[in-house]
């Protein structure tokens, strides 16, 4: 079975993912010579760098994704399938998904990445990641279910767990989302939960390395920490969270903070398929390609993206898991598969860093650019807002996205504090470790802040 697609008298070129890069190679690809096939099992664009913002209620869902047949309509060579990619037949040049095999002349990856959860099982099994929209709407809904049941105890202990938020990673998603979380304490949830103390409610930033935002600057590194310690957030670098079980993010056998709140930030391997030869996969998981994308011992497959391993002479580790590192390989990879079908040789890839960005709350952003140029401060956080709204797809979404941040600028309040669809977890807990859960404070590595000193740290 093929889907039911038409058949063409061009080569097929079949995109698996529908990210940053598929999206930018199937438009670069609508006046080529080719039948256009994307295969996603969600039949929307996510705009990942924002979801941080779905799961703190600064912006709604609809308004970072986008229809994949909309952004296309009037593509005459493109089609579209929703699926699950189950593997690749590269014997039968054949992708088999969920919905049926789909035959293919070029395959190209654009698969993109999964959390790394380093073997920690009661970190998978307990933590909540944030890679795509339900996971931020899980997230969301399960803060504010804690918040909700912190007014309902009378336990102290378990109140305090409940209103703990640990996020584990210090890159930009786990920078950008503690910021908010601080925000959201200071400004939105002494309005919502008068009841409660959120002087007592704690944010920690957890981070292995040694410096909070790695690939960045120096001063970047730097005036993020400074921020975050203004905002009252613990970071704690040099640190790693080894088990998270019966409410408590252990850093030893001993040491722990008490918290129902995980949110793990920490790592991302690449999303490779399944049928991909062994030696062409990484230890983690990405695809080694040449300079020219093109998967390793094959001619008419390739990848692009964060499932990409490309390495350069700059890069020998491989190109960062950035947007522009895809869309530029796409953009490159459109040119040559055209050079291919007139029998020309493709042009090497090489990549031009533009820069690198990340906020912390409003007004205080870092910025790197190119040359060693740096700023921050309210310039940077206007700067981040300009690339993520011209960014976006869809004017629809630009507007949306503006107005909502407008609101909340000049409002200091978020309006999407709605819990539309309960989560559940399924923790690792029984009754003889929930009873030691109540009784074992004395190894407890975490001490609630006095409000006097708390609210000093946070500027209330």
């Amino acid at each position: 079975m093929d889907t039911n697609l038409p058949v063409s008298a061009h080569p097929r070129v079949v995109i698996v993912g529908c990210g940053f890069g598929g999206l930018r190679l199937a438009k670069e690809l609508r006046n080529a010579p080719v039948q256009v096939v994307v295969i996603d099992r969600n039949n929307y664009h996510n705009f990942q760098p924002l979801l941080y913002q779905v799961a703190t209620g600064a912006l709604e869902a609809d308004s970072i994704a986008y229809p994949i047949r909309k952004i296309f309509a009037g593509q005459e060579n493109f089609f579209y399938r929703m699926g699950d990619v189950q593997r690749v037949d590269t014997q039968r040049n054949t992708v088999v998904t969920s919905v049926g095999d789909i035959r293919y002349d070029y395959l190209v990856l654009a698969t993109g990445s999964l959390t790394n959860f380093f073997g920690i099982e009661s970190i998978e099994k307990n933590g909540m990641q944030i890679k795509s929209i339900p996971n931020a709407l899980n997230l969301r809904s399960f803060i504010f279910q804690n918040f909700e049941k912190a007014l309902l105890t009378e336990n102290p202990q378990e109140r305090q767990a409940l209103l703990n938020i640990v996020v584990v990673g210090g890159g930009p998603t786990g920078v950008e989302i503690s910021g908010s979380l601080a925000e959201m304490r200071k400004h939105v949830l002494p309005k919502d939960y008068p009841e409660l103390d959120m002087q007592n409610m704690q944010i920690f930033l957890v981070e292995a390395g040694p410096a909070l935002l790695g690939p960045m600057s120096k001063k970047s590194q730097d005036d993020a920490k400074r921020y975050l310690d203004e905002l009252g957030v613990r970071v704690r670098l040099n640190t790693s969270i080894k088990k998270f079980e019966d409410c408590r993010a252990y850093f030893s056998d001993t040491e722990y903070i008490p918290t129902e709140n995980l949110v793990w930030a920490a790592g991302v391997n690449g999303a490779a398929v399944e049928g991909m030869p062994e030696q062409t996969v990484t230890r983690n998981k990405r695809i080694n390609v040449n300079l020219w994308s093109q998967v390793q011992g094959f001619d008419n497959v390739f990848a692009i993206g964060d499932v990409a391993n490309m390495v350069t002479e700059d890069m020998p580790k491989g190109l960062p898991m950035l947007a522009p590192v895809a869309q530029q390989q796409a953009d490159l990879l459109a040119e040559n598969l055209q050079r291919i079908l007139q029998g020309q040789a493709p042009v090497p890839f090489k990549y031009k860093n533009k820069g690198v960005m990340a906020i912390v709350s409003r007004n205080k952003a870092v910025v790197d650019l190119p040359k060693d140029v740096h700023f921050n401060g309210i310039f940077g956080w206007f700067t981040w807002l300009f690339v993520h709204l011209m960014t976006l797809v869809g004017f629809r979404n630009k507007v949306v996205a503006f107005v909502d941040w407008a609101f909340s600028y000049f409002s200091s309040d978020q309006a999407l504090r709605l819990i539309i669809r309960p989560f559940s977890r399924k923790d690792v807990k029984d009754d003889k470790g929930k009873k030691a859960a109540e009784h074992k404070t004395a190894t407890a590595e975490y001490i609630p802040t006095p409000p006097a000193i708390q609210e000093a740290a946070v500027g209330h």
